[in-house]
């Protein structure tokens, strides 16, 4: 197993996740087919593949991308406009992150 349950611990308590001793373990076989399945996958031989820059080729017409226009952007007050809680000019949220 490359993976351990501690390594699967130790990357939810980062996340903030509390996993039971269950889905600790599932989190690690899965993980470790994952990792098993990215090393079938460096196996390959890419070597006369060449690299790219962009997954998106250039198709003429059939191109479903918009152009890039310059708008004006919202005004404070209209991106304030629907917000649950503001002030100061800024979005207020609550804070999530806790210890």
């Amino acid at each position: 197993m490359k993976i351990t349950e501690q390594e699967v611990k130790y990357v939810a308590d980062l996340a903030n996740l509390q996993l039971s001793a269950e889905e600790t373990a599932r989190m690690a076989h899965d993980l470790d087919g994952i990792l098993s399945h990215i090393d079938k996958l460096n196996e390959l031989d890419v070597s006369g593949v060449e690299p790219m820059s962009q997954v998106l080729y250039d198709s003429g017409e059939t191109d479903t991308l918009r152009e890039d226009l310059i708008e004006p952007s919202l005004d404070n007050q209209t991106a304030l406009a629907n917000a649950p809680l503001s002030g100061a000019g800024q979005f207020k949220v609550p804070k999530i992150i806790e210890r």
